[in-house]
C-alpha cells in the first residue's frame, strides 16, 4: 500500500506545471518510477511471488494500454481511436481489417465467368479482368482476333471454336501474345520490369491486384498503398527481392506461387548457389571443393531492404534466415518419408542447435538447411544426415515446465563437409553478451508444435524480450521460470513462438550482427495475454555448447 501511495505522489508530480514533454519520454518517466519503487522494495532481495511486485501489474497494463493510438497502428490512412486498452480502426475505402491491412472483398458471390476480379482503387473497387478473347463487362462471349492481341506486330489467327486463337510471332518474340522480346531478362540482383506472365511450369500468373490475393492479408501484415497497387497486371515481378522473378498463381483451389519462365540476362553472373534440388543427404560433395570446418563469417544474413515476407506470409524471401533449419525425422530402418518435426539453427558447419524436448528416441534424424517451402524441390536446399543427438544432461520435463531444455545435433560429414556455405546456407552466432529487455527479436519457422500441424511455407515474426521479473508475476507464470529460460512475445498477446517451431531460433541482431539468444521451448497456449513464449537462455548455456563440440 505504502508503494501506491509513493507511485501516486511521483503521477501527481507530474501534473505540476513543467515544460512539455512526448508521450513516449512521459512513458520512460513512470517507468522509471515503477523501477525505482521496485528496487525500493525488493533491492537485494528474492522475487516474492505473493504480494510483491504484482501489485505494480495494473500500472504496466496501463503504460503499455495508454498510447495505442501514437504513433497510428492503422495503415492506409486509417483514423485510430482509442476503446478502452486497445484501439479501433475506421478505415477508407476500400480498406479493412483490425488495421486497415486488407482490401474489402467486392467480388464475394460475384462470378465473373472466364476472367479474374481484381481490385482497383476507384469506385466501384473492383471490375472483371478477362482472360483473351473473352469480352467485358461479364466475360462469357468470346470472341477470337476481333481485336489483334497479339503484340509487337504478331499476327492474330483463329482456331477451331470462338476462344481459340494463336498469335504468330515476329522473329526473336515469343510468349502467348508475343510480348517477350529479345531482350526481356531478369538482372543479376533478381530485379524485372518485362512482360512474362507465366511460370516455370506454364501456369498463367495471377493479376497483382486479383482479389484473391489481396482478401488473404493476416492481422499482423500490413501492406501499403504501394503493395496494393502493384500495377494492374500480371506480368512476373519481384518485389521482395528472391533471387529471381515469380508470381502467384491458383493450384487446386489455393493460393501459391512459383518462379517464372524467365531466363538470366547475358553478362550477369550467375546465380549463387547452382545445386540440384536433392532429398539424398549422402550426394557426395565435389573433389574440387575444400574441406571446410567454419564459414567466412557467422550471423550475417543477405542484405535485404524489404520484410522477410508480403501477403499474409504466402512467401518468404530465400536467405533471409539462412541459419533456418527444418529437424526431420522418422523411424529407424524404415522407408518413411522424413517429416518436419522441430525447428533448429546452424551454429557450426557440422553443428545445430535445437530444444531437447524435440528429441525422440530411437529415430533416423535429418536436417534441412535453404529450405522455405517444405513442400516444393527447391534448388537452394542442402539435406544433411544428423549423425548424433546431444540432450543436455540437466534437461527436465515436469507438467509445468521444461528445464534446460536444450540440445545439439552433430551432422554426419560426406568426404569432410556438412552443410555447404552458400547465400541461402549460414550460421548464427552464439551471444557473446546480454541483450538488454525490450529488445526487439526475431522468430522463425513453419509453425510446428508438437500438438498442431505446420505451415508449408517459412513464417517470422517479431517479438520482444520482457523482462525476467515481470514473467514471473502470478498472471504470467509465477515461480515456474528458472534461470535457464527466457520470456519473449507480446504482453498483450497475439504474436509469440506459436510463429516459429519448437527447438526453432530466437534470433537477436546488434550491428548487423545475429546472434541465437533463444530456443523455442514452451508457453501457455498460444497468443494469450501476460503468457508470452518461454525460450531456453542460450547465454546459459555456451560454455557447454562449447564443451560438447571440442569434446566430439
Amino acid at each position: 500500500m505504502v508503494g501506491k501511495l509513493l507511485l501516486l505522489l511521483g503521477l501527481c508530480a507530474l501534473l505540476a506545471p513543467a515544460p512539455a514533454v512526448g508521450s513516449s519520454e512521459m512513458l520512460d518517466i513512470l517507468g522509471g518510477i515503477v523501477d525505482a519503487l521496485y528496487e525500493y522494495f525488493y533491492e537485494g532481495t528474492e522475487m516474492p511471488t505473493e504480494g510483491g511486485p504484482e501489485d505494480y501489474d495494473w500500472l504496466y497494463e496501463f503504460l503499455e494500454s495508454e498510447d495505442v493510438c501514437d504513433p497510428n497502428p492503422c495503415l492506409n490512412n486509417g483514423e485510430c481511436e482509442v476503446k478502452g486498452d486497445s484501439f479501433k480502426c475506421t478505415c477508407p475505402e476500400p480498406y479493412t481489417g483490425k488495421r486497415c491491412q486488407k482490401v474489402r472483398n467486392y467480388c464475394k458471390k460475384k462470378n465473373c465467368g472466364r476472367g479474374e476480379y481484381v481490385i482497383i482503387s476507384v469506385a466501384p473497387y473492383y471490375e472483371c479482368k478477362c482472360k483473351v478473347p473473352f469480352q467485358p463487362p461479364t466475360c462469357r462471349k468470346a470472341v477470337a482476333c476481333k481485336e489483334n492481341p497479339c503484340l509487337n506486330g504478331g499476327t492474330c489467327i483463329k482456331g477451331r471454336t470462338r476462344s481459340r486463337f494463336t498469335c504468330a510471332c515476329p522473329a526473336n518474340y515469343t510468349g502467348k501474345f508475343c510480348q517477350v522480346g529479345p531482350d526481356d531478362c531478369f538482372r543479376e540482383d533478381g530485379s524485372y520490369d518485362g512482360f512474362v506472365s507465366e511460370t516455370e511450369e506454364g501456369i498463367e500468373c495471377l493479376p497483382w491486384n486479383s482479389h484473391q490475393l489481396l482478401e488473404k492479408l493476416d492481422e499482423d501484415v500490413s501492406m501499403s498503398q504501394d503493395e496494393a497497387a502493384l500495377r494492374e497486371h500480371n506480368y512476373c515481378r519481384n518485389p521482395d527481392k528472391d533471387v529471381r522473378p515469380w508470381c502467384f498463381v491458383k493450384l487446386k483451389g489455393k493460393l501459391n506461387w512459383n518462379h517464372c519462365n524467365v531466363t538470366q540476362c547475358p553478362g550477369s553472373d550467375d546465380i549463387t548457389v547452382p545445386l540440384p534440388p536433392t532429398d539424398d543427404p549422402s550426394d557426395p560433395a565435389s573433389p574440387t571443393d575444400a574441406v571446410s570446418t567454419e564459414f567466412t563469417t557467422c550471423g550475417r544474413p543477405q542484405p535485404s531492404d524489404v520484410v522477410a515476407r508480403i501477403y499474409g506470409g504466402r512467401k518468404s524471401i530465400p536467405g533471409a534466415h539462412p541459419w533456418q533449419v527444418s529437424l526431420q525425422v522418422r523411424v529407424n530402418s524404415s522407408d518413411n518419408e522424413f517429416e518436419h518435426m522441430c525447428g533448429a539453427a546452424l551454429i557450426q558447419p557440422c553443428w545445430a542447435l535445437t530444444a531437447a524436448h524435440c528429441i525422440i528416441p530411437h529415430q533416423s534424424w535429418r536436417v534441412l538447411l535453404g529450405s522455405v517451402n517444405l513442400h516444393r524441390d527447391e534448388w537452394t536446399r542442402q539435406a544433411v544426415d544428423v549423425e548424433e543427438t546431444i540432450v543436455h544432461e540437466n534437461y527436465t520435463e515436469t507438467t509445468e515446465a521444461l528445464h534446460n531444455d536444450i540440445a545439439l545435433l552433430k551432422l554426419k560429414p560426406v568426404d569432410g563437409r556438412c552443410a555447404r556455405e552458400t547465400r541461402f546456407v549460414k550460421t548464427v552466432c552464439l551471444p557473446e553478451e546480454t541483450f538488454a529487455d525490450g529488445t526487439e527479436c526475431t522468430i522463425s519457422g513453419w509453425g510446428a508444435t508438437p500438438d498442431r500441424s505446420f505451415s508449408q511455407q517459412l513464417l517470422d515474426a517479431q517479438v520482444l524480450l520482457i523482462p525476467q521479473w515481470r514473467c514471473a508475476f502470478n498472471s504470467s507464470y509465477g515461480d515456474k521460470l528458472d534461470e535457464s529460460m527466457l520470456c519473449a512475445g507480446r504482453l498483450r498477446g497475439g504474436v509469440d513462438s506459436c510463429q516459429g517451431d519448437s527447438g526453432g531460433p530466437l534470433v537477436c541482431e546488434k550491428d548487423g550482427k545475429h546472434f541465437v539468444y533463444g530456443v523455442v521451448s514452451w508457453g501457455d497456449r498460444c497468443g494469450v495475454k501476460n503468457k508470452p513464449g518461454i525460450y531456453a537462455r542460450v547465454t546459459e548455456f555456451t560454455d557447454w555448447i562449447k564443451a560438447k563440440i571440442e569434446a566430439a
